[in-house]
């Protein structure tokens, strides 16, 4: 075995340029994909993590006394994944928006009444249920006297869900795509290889060498370029993702959520999957060329 490799090394350095143009097609695609990959787990991360943060806000009928107010937060607080109820009185509400407003405060100079409702702040308890549809907590919400109306960001959240698995598929067609052309160009980079050295094959050949010796050292070569490849193509991107990270921060996204690279199980899997299309490449070139 050792001699397998000392043969492959020896070919990689004699032609270090065809070899070179492999590994970088082999780190671009996998840096791509990667990229892409990168991106939707901590996409996913951040919306589940924002599911968990999501409130609901019951607005309350205008003529909802005080009596009304108690016997709704009673109502609220008994249903089932409700964690916190809390009175939003409209004049609250109202210089709440004011603060917002920040220098634009004159917009509201010329309000006669206040227009806004009074309204509950609805908080649900941590686990499933907060992350899953609320339509029936929602429908309930809706059901008791004196709620006019009721919003939460299911809405876009179910929306910003969709935008992602629209980017996920094209995502996994590109896969595809960086997949079979990186198989293509080191298939070709063998093929290269093997026609420059196609002399020396025959007579292997003719002397009495099996197909197992002369396939070897090419097989080997194929798993490093693979792994050359996807060392390459991590590398870059665990860069990039140092540099957005440390340029980014954490109270921008939530408490409950943290940028993250890869796992080990990923990123071997990676590699192996780069090591993988070495492979296939070699063996469609052998093949071709030793039929």
């Amino acid at each position: 075995m050792g001699r397998y490799f000392n043969k492959a090394l020896k070919d990689l350095s004699e032609n270090r340029m065809l070899n070179a143009v492999a590994v970088i097609t082999v780190a671009l695609s996998f840096l791509i994909v990667s990229a892409f990959g990168l991106f939707f787990i901590n996409a996913d991360a951040l919306i589940n993590s924002w599911k968990k943060g999501i409130r609901i806000m019951a607005y309350l009928a205008p003529e909802a006394d005080a009596d009304r107010v108690a016997t709704l937060r009673q109502a609220l607080s008994s249903l089932y994944g409700v964690k916190e109820v809390a009175f939003i009185d409209k004049a609250e509400a109202l210089e709440e928006f004011r603060r917002q407003l920040q220098g634009q405060q004159s917009l509201l100079e010329n309000l006669k009444e206040n227009p806004l409702p009074h309204a509950f702040e609805i908080r649900l308890t941590p686990g499933p249920r907060a992350g899953n549809d609320l339509a029936p907590l929602v429908a309930q919400i809706q059901a008791l006297e004196g709620i006019s109306d009721v919003e939460y960001g299911q809405q876009w959240m179910q929306r910003i869900s969709s935008v992602l698995n629209l980017f996920r598929f094209a995502g996994m067609a590109m896969g595809g795509l960086f997949f079979m052309a990186a198989v293509f160009i080191v298939a070709n980079t063998i093929r290269l290889i093997l026609y420059t050295r196609r002399e020396e094959v025959e007579i292997m050949r003719l002397v009495g060498a099996t197909d197992r010796f002369i396939k070897t050292p090419f097989y080997i070569e194929g798993l490093i370029q693979g792994l050359a490849g996807a060392l390459l193509g991590l590398g870059t991107l665990f860069v990039a993702y140092l540099v957005v990270t440390a340029n980014i921060g954490q109270d921008q996204f939530g408490s409950d959520f943290e940028v993250r690279f890869f796992s080990l199980g990923v990123g071997c899997l990676i590699i192996l999957s780069s090591m993988l299309i070495g492979w296939i490449g070699c063996h469609l070139s052998l093949k071709q060329f030793l039929r």
